[in-house]
């Protein structure tokens, strides 16, 4: 019987969130051995493709467009990725999605699960792709639902963060030191040029976000100066024995 090994899931509702949001905890999953899979419920072809459409091009060119893009981007990080096609603005929820969400974490089997914010005022997609990632995860506990795979345990679920922060009532309580894998996380993002004016804000934003890692941890951590970060918010209680 092959050795089971920790998993990372990222359910990202378009094709460039997942980067944005956690590349850089994707890229330290794969380096320490993981799988780490991101699920891509939309390719972002209506409402994160502005520049594609602009320059007149069709849906299924601009959908080739962004599926590109973020598989290099997934690549470059080390990670699977799956495309569900599922469209958006609006993503719409449906039992069929749960229900293939419910599929993969039975194979995957993960042990974190990184996802939107349930709530976003800006984006309705966000928090529908969280409900669906959570519903699924709760039917693929459950003994009863006819899915392959073995029943899953509880793995904990991450909200990782929003573009505006402060309008959907994200409270990191995970600081990610994503120092030696920035350059990983640059490159992936530089992988989405449909959505180049994101790659300076998410850059500024890891170093924020380094600022306050070391605010917290302290000074013995033997942390760089130049530390990077990613953060996220818990949505189950943290459990200790």
């Amino acid at each position: 019987m092959a050795e089971s090994r920790d998993a990372l899931l990222v359910v990202s509702a378009h094709a460039g969130d997942f980067v944005w949001r956690s590349a850089g905890a994707i890229a330290l999953a794969a380096e320490r051995g993981e799988r780490a899979k991101v699920v891509c419920l939309s390719y972002g072809e209506r409402g994160e493709s502005a520049k594609a459409w602009l320059a007149g091009k069709p849906l299924e060119e601009i959908k080739a467009i962004r599926r590109a893009e973020a598989e290099a981007a997934a690549s470059a990080l080390g990670a699977e990725i799956e495309f569900f096609d599922a469209g958006d603005y609006p993503l719409s929820e449906n039992a069929e999605l749960v229900d293939r969400l419910v599929h993969i974490y039975r194979d995957v089997q993960p042990t974190v699960v990184l996802t939107h914010t349930l709530a976003d005022p800006y984006n309705g997609d966000h928090p529908a792709a969280a409900r669906m990632a959570m519903q699924a995860r709760i039917l693929a506990q459950a003994i009863g639902y006819q899915a392959p795979g073995d029943v899953l345990g509880a793995p904990p679920v991450f909200s990782f963060e929003p573009h505006q922060s402060e309008q959907c009532d994200f409270k990191p309580d995970v600081l990610l030191d994503i120092t030696p894998v920035f350059e990983r996380k640059q490159k992936a993002m530089q992988c989405l040029p449909a959505q180049q004016h994101m790659w300076d804000y998410y850059t500024d934003l890891a170093k924020r976000r380094g600022v306050q890692l070391q605010r917290n941890a302290g000074p013995n951590l033997g942390l760089a100066h130049d530390t990077r970060a990613e953060a996220f918010q818990r949505h189950y209680p943290q459990t200790a024995k």
